[in-house]
């Protein structure tokens, strides 16, 4: 099952006024959820004061306060870009997740994107109906007090992609 049939099982059904009654796109069924904008690409930081800094103080970007989200194991400031976002990840505890991609990535980098839905259970079903492994079994609130998961990197091209309940 590769990507061309990964996305034809949610591509929409099409009818035009010279339809005939069998439509071509008539055994395609219609997703029951749709992939929306980009929310935020996240990056893990060894010293988010200094971070904090380069986009507000050299870069003149908007910048939020600190928010601690111990559910996740981080702290996260969000840097405004007017189309997106940048979230800025430091560890929050021992078993933060952000604290072992440090180990392995010293100065940092890209850690996930997200990408908000306008349904995420139903994304959550049909993603595990295609064999996308999704990180928990249910939602967790992210940082913008809206649901979100995490989906495999491994089954998204080296990407962890989150998504979140527009």
């Amino acid at each position: 099952s590769g990507l061309l049939s990964r996305l034809q099982t949610c591509a929409p059904t099409v009818q035009t006024p010279s339809s005939s009654s069998k439509s071509f796109s008539q055994n395609i069924p219609s997703c029951l959820w749709k992939l929306g904008r980009l929310n935020h690409v996240a990056i893990a930081v060894p010293d988010l004061e200094k971070a904090q800094s380069l986009y507000k103080d050299v870069l003149g970007a908007q910048v939020s306060e600190t928010v601690a989200l111990p559910e996740h194991g981080v702290y996260t400031i969000f840097v405004e870009l007017g189309n997106t976002k940048l979230e800025l990840l430091h560890p929050l505890g021992e078993k933060s997740p952000i604290a072992s991609f440090l180990q392995k990535n010293k100065t940092g980098g890209m850690h996930h994107i997200c990408i908000e839905v306008d349904d995420i259970k139903a994304a959550m079903t049909e993603l595990k109906k295609k064999k996308i492994r999704i990180l928990s079994e249910e939602p967790k609130i992210g940082a913008h007090g809206k649901p979100v998961i995490f989906l495999h990197p491994k089954d998204c091209h080296g990407v962890l992609v989150e998504l979140e309940q527009a």
